[in-house]
């Protein structure tokens, strides 16, 4: 492995694995993580290109290196998940961690990891209602995580946005950091391992 792509590991894996923590425990992804994450990103892959090809190699492209390259991954990362996010099937916290994240990976492995992470969600929101419906019963899991708001008006507009929000944080089977980190893991280790064989 060269060092720059060590220093790619590091940050991804110190990046996922505080994101998966931050939002496990806490159940939100802040923007003084995604940020920063997003900002190392940008800054990573303009000084590698520059140290592997100049200025040239600094703008790069999309799919090689540079700065294209993280803008392109941001793009891509960030954009399918405001989609969802739009429709009511993410936080903003996950939009913008999908965001930073692809800037680090790129186009590529960012929809690789997005398809992965999909599919650990699958999987672990079955595994996770399945056990909270044989331990808590079928009734109160149907109040806490499949109860619709009734609606209804608030004078205080910024009390409902909020009682809205923590109702959606409570709805939540799983925090998204979780399944995300290990999306990321195994795609990485995939591609080491492609390098090594080939």
């Amino acid at each position: 492995m060269t060092a720059p792509e060590i220093v790619l590991l590091i940050g991804v894996v110190a990046f996922t694995l505080t994101g998966a923590i931050w939002d496990t425990r806490w159940k939100k992804l802040p923007n003084a993580l995604t940020v920063p994450a997003f900002g190392l990103a940008l800054v990573f892959h303009l000084v590698t290109g520059w140290l592997s090809g100049g200025w040239r190699g600094a703008i790069g492209n999309w799919n090689t290196g540079g700065l294209l390259f993280a803008l392109a991954g941001f793009a891509v990362g960030f954009g399918i998940l405001f989609v969802l996010w739009l429709i009511g099937g993410g936080g903003g916290g996950d939009v913008k961690m999908m965001g930073a994240l692809g800037a680090w990976l790129g186009v590529s492995l960012i929809l690789k990891v997005f398809l992965v992470s999909t599919v650990f969600v699958i999987i672990g929101s079955m595994v996770l209602m399945l056990y909270r419906v044989s331990t808590q019963g079928l009734g109160r899991f149907r109040r806490r995580h499949l109860a619709v708001d009734a609606g209804g008006t608030s004078p205080n507009k910024s009390k409902a946005a909020r009682q809205k929000q923590d109702q959606r944080l409570r709805r939540r089977l799983m925090p998204y950091g979780v399944p995300v980190a290990l999306a990321t893991w195994a795609v990485m280790a995939v591609e080491m391992l492609k390098r090594v064989e080939g």
